[in-house]
C-alpha cells in the first residue's frame, strides 16, 4: 500500500511539471527510488545535486526531460543562470516544441541581465508560442485544455516583446539596446512595448549608426510619433547635406513649435526644463537662420540668428555657426562691424567655422578697409 501511494505522488508531480510528459515510474526501482527523492527534496542546492546524480547514472531514462525542466526553475532559484540555461537547452535537445521550458529559459536570462540571452531566449519563446498558437487540437485534447494551451502561448509570447523592452531600458551599451529593440520591432512592429521604447531606441540608435537614427526619426515623424530631438536630428542631417532646404525650415519649425507648447515633465526641475528648452529652441533657430542665409534672405536670417544666440549657450558648435552665418549676412546688410565682431567671436570657438570666418573676417578688413 505504501508503494502504490508513492508512486501515485510522484507521478502527479511529474504531470503537474510537465503536460506532455507522461512518465510511469515504478518507485522500486533505483531511479525510481532517485526521481522520488528529487520530487521530495525541499532544499534547492540537494535537489540540484540529486538531479546531477539522476542524469549521470541514467541519461537515457524517459525521466530526463522532467528532471532538465526541473533543473532550469531551481537553478534559477538558486541563481545559477547559466546552468539554467544549459538545463534549458538540453531539455529543448530532446522536446524541440516545449514552449514552457523555453519560456523558463527566458525568466533565467532576464534574471542574469544578461541582453544577449534575453534576445536569444525571447525569440525562441515567441517562436515556439507562435508554433503552438497555430497547432491543431491534438485528438486526446479537451475544450478546456485546447483553449488554456493557446491562451498560454499567447500571453508567453506577448510577454517576450516585454522582456526585450525592459532588457533594453536594463542594457549598459547602446548597441544591446539596439539590438533588443530592431529585433522587437522585427517581431512586431505593432507592439505596444515598441511604441514606448522608440524613444530611447532613436537616442541608443543615435550613438552607433547616426545615419539609420535619422531614417527611423524621419519614419517616426511622418507617423506623429517623432520628438523634438527627432525632429532637430532629420533637420540638422539635411543641412549637413545642403540639399533639400524646405525640409530644413519644416523640421526646425516643428521642433520650435513643439518645444512652446510642450509641457514640462514631471521630475524635471524648472531649470533643467528651461535649460532643455533653450537648446532645443536655439538648435531649431540656428538652422532655420541658415536657411534663410543661404536662400538671399539675409534679414530675415539676421533676425532670428541674433535670437537664437542667447540660447546656444554651451552648444559651442552651433553657436559658432550661428555667429558664422550672422557675419554673412550682416555683411550682405553692410553692417561691417557687425559682420567683423560675429567673425570675431566665431573665430574664438573651436568649431569647423573657424577658418572660413578668419578667411571672411580677412576679406571685410581688406576690402571694406574697416579697422579693428
Amino acid at each position: 500500500m505504501r508503494t502504490c501511494s508513492l508512486f501515485l505522488i510522484l507521478f502527479l508531480s511529474l504531470m503537474a511539471s510537465a503536460q506532455r510528459q507522461k512518465l510511469v515510474i515504478v518507485s522500486g526501482t533505483p531511479e525510481g527510488q532517485l526521481l522520488q527523492q528529487v520530487g521530495q527534496e525541499s532544499d534547492d542546492a540537494k535537489k540540484v545535486a540529486l538531479m546531477e546524480q539522476f542524469l549521470t547514472q541514467y541519461p537515457k531514462h524517459e525521466g530526463v526531460l522532467w528532471v532538465y525542466s526541473q533543473m532550469v526553475a531551481t537553478c534559477t532559484k538558486l541563481g545559477q543562470f547559466d546552468k539554467a540555461m544549459a538545463a534549458a537547452e538540453k531539455a529543448l535537445a530532446q522536446d524541440p516544441t516545449d514552449v514552457d521550458t523555453a519560456f523558463a529559459g527566458l525568466k533565467a536570462a532576464e534574471a542574469k541581465k544578461d541582453p544577449d540571452a534575453v534576445r536569444k531566449w525571447a525569440v525562441q519563446s515567441s517562436d515556439l508560442a507562435r508554433k503552438a498558437v497555430q497547432a491543431p487540437k491534438a485528438t486526446d485534447e479537451d475544450d478546456d485544455a485546447f483553449k488554456q494551451r493557446i491562451d498560454s502561448a499567447r500571453k508567453i509570447d506577448t510577454y517576450t516583446e516585454y522582456a526585450l523592452f525592459a532588457s533594453a531600458f536594463q542594457a549598459p551599451e547602446a548597441a544591446k539596446k539596439v539590438e533588443l529593440l530592431k529585433t522587437l520591432e522585427e517581431r512586431n512592429p505593432q507592439s505596444a512595448y515598441l511604441a514606448q521604447g522608440y524613444p530611447l531606441y532613436f537616442s541608443a540608435l543615435l550613438q552607433v549608426d547616426s545615419a539609420a537614427s535619422v531614417v527611423l526619426a524621419e519614419k517616426l515623424i511622418a507617423r506623429g510619433q517623432g520628438n523634438e530631438l527627432m525632429l532637430g536630428t532629420v533637420a540638422d542631417s539635411y543641412l549637413h547635406q545642403n540639399k533639400e532646404p524646405q525640409k530644413v525650415l519644416d523640421y526646425s519649425s516643428k521642433l520650435i513649435e513643439m518645444v512652446n507648447t510642450k509641457t514640462k515633465p514631471d521630475g524635471v526641475s524648472d531649470a533643467d526644463w528651461q535649460k532643455r528648452k533653450d537648446y532645443l529652441l536655439g538648435w531649431g533657430m540656428w538652422m532655420t537662420g541658415a536657411i534663410y542665409g543661404s536662400q538671399g534672405k539675409f534679414a530675415e536670417a539676421n533676425k532670428v540668428l541674433r535670437a537664437a544666440l542667447p540660447l546656444l549657450e554651451g552648444s559651442d558648435e552651433n553657436k559658432a555657426g550661428a555667429l558664422y552665418n550672422l557675419g554673412i549676412a550682416n555683411t550682405q546688410l553692410r553692417n561691417y562691424g557687425d559682420a567683423i565682431k560675429f567673425y570675431e567671436q566665431c573665430i574664438a570657438i573651436k568649431s569647423p567655422y573657424q577658418p572660413y570666418a578668419t578667411e571672411h573676417l580677412k576679406t571685410i578688413r581688406a576690402t571694406y578697409r574697416v579697422v579693428k
